[in-house]
């Protein structure tokens, strides 16, 4: 067979062109803890042991080991923040923007780490891992987790990683809590924090949107209590649950920019129940998509884990003794147009850690693409990110 030379060239430019400022081929890690010491005592009192964690890193840890990033992700992300793990990925990590040589997180300067949380469904331990007493898919028997279980899994690696310390640790939105709650619990270990459209307590509007989203999968007649990995997934719950989220996350300027009123291959109503209008297709495509890589039980138990964050809960209900600890120099980045964790929520950490004489900058980003701008804004967060590390 005679093999086609231009066609080998374009393969290799496309190849040259796709890694191009970025991390590369990577691969998943994991590490199971197996040992009683690595035990996870968690806040609903029982303890999770063995456990394993799924993580991936950036970059090269330095002699010292200060040039460490720890990038939280965000409710539905997983470990794999940057880079492709094979050539024909259709796309690379989810924060690939922000992650690699020459970018805000800089790989030829910084080592980076991500971690699949717990409770996930992406490596780590959570309702559809097998649990090791018993040889059986946890399913609802996993116990529920929090942001501080997940930030102390995460501490646990990082002490197998021999880490002490984190230069930064930065995440979005869910990303951002896990970010606060280092900064809480590990005040010595945490030099520095960027937080994106977080918040430091969930709201109710935040929990009742939380709550449809649970009540669509525990509706689906698929979901069988949660043991459904061997018969058909709830599918259709969890993709309802994912739609109605997913409106959470953009504004209603960008909805309208996008779709407004446009008919979806029409030119007239249909006057039924047919999929009439753009904005429903899309919803639908981010539901078939969603149900593809994620798991319906990790839902469940993530969005729980998000509700019970509120970290003036252990000091009488109010925010600045929370802070009494901290010593991380912070930035807190809000979004005007992201009524999820809109800017008077990071102004409320920011008046906090002011309250405690910690060192912190606060920025507001005009932007029309709402929650999801951090995932977006890349020009803008990139200028931010770089001048704040520079400094530091």
């Amino acid at each position: 067979m005679i093999k086609d030379k231009k066609a080998d060239i374009k393969t290799a430019n496309d190849i040259e062109k796709k890694v191009e400022n970025s991390v590369g081929i990577i691969e998943k890690k994991f590490v199971t803890f197996d040992k009683e010491e690595q035990s996870l005592l968690l806040d609903c009192g029982e303890i999770l042991f063995p456990y394993t964690l799924a993580y991936e890193t950036y970059g090269k840890l330095n002699a010292l080991k200060d040039n460490v990033i720890l990038i939280c992700h965000a409710l539905t992300g997983d470990s794999h923040a940057a880079g492709f793990y094979k050539i024909d990925d259709r796309k690379p990590g989810w924060w690939d923007m922000m992650i690699g040589p020459g970018k805000a997180f800089d790989t030829e300067k910084y080592f980076v780490i991500c971690v699949n949380v717990l409770g996930g469904c992406m490596g780590s331990e959570g309702p559809s891992s097998v649990n090791f007493k018993t040889g059986k898919r946890y399913c609802l028997t996993f116990p529920q987790i929090t942001i501080k279980d997940i930030v102390k899994s995460q501490r646990m690696l990082l002490n197998y990683l021999g880490i002490e310390k984190v230069l930064c640790v930065t995440g979005g939105s869910m990303g951002g809590m896990q970010a606060l709650q280092w900064m809480i619990d590990y005040p010595e270990s945490t030099q520095t924090a960027i937080l994106f459209a977080t918040t430091a307590r969930m709201s109710a509007e935040n929990i009742a949107f939380h709550s449809i989203g649970r009540k669509a999968i525990l509706s689906d007649p698929n979901w069988n209590n949660g043991d459904y990995y061997d018969s058909k997934p709830p599918d259709a719950g969890l993709a309802v649950a994912r739609m109605l989220a997913h409106i959470t996350y953009l504004s209603g300027e960008i909805l309208k920019q996008k779709f407004d009123r446009k008919l979806q291959d029409k030119k007239n109503y249909s006057f039924g129940f047919d999929t009439d209008f753009q904005v429903e297709s899309y919803l639908l495509h981010q539901g078939e998509r969603f149900v593809q890589r994620f798991d319906a039980n990790s839902y469940l138990y993530i969005t729980k884990a998000m509700d019970y964050f509120d970290l003036s809960a252990e000091v009488s209900g109010k925010l600045i003794p929370a802070f009494k600890k901290v010593k991380t120099k912070t930035v807190v980045v809000s979004f005007t147009s992201d009524w999820l964790f809109p800017t008077p929520m990071s102004k409320a950490i920011v008046n906090a850690l002011k309250s405690q004489n910690v060192d912190v900058t606060f920025c507001e980003i005009e932007t029309n693409r709402g929650h999801d701008a951090f995932l977006l804004e890349k020009e803008k967060l990139t200028q931010l990110v770089k001048g704040f590390l520079s400094n530091v």
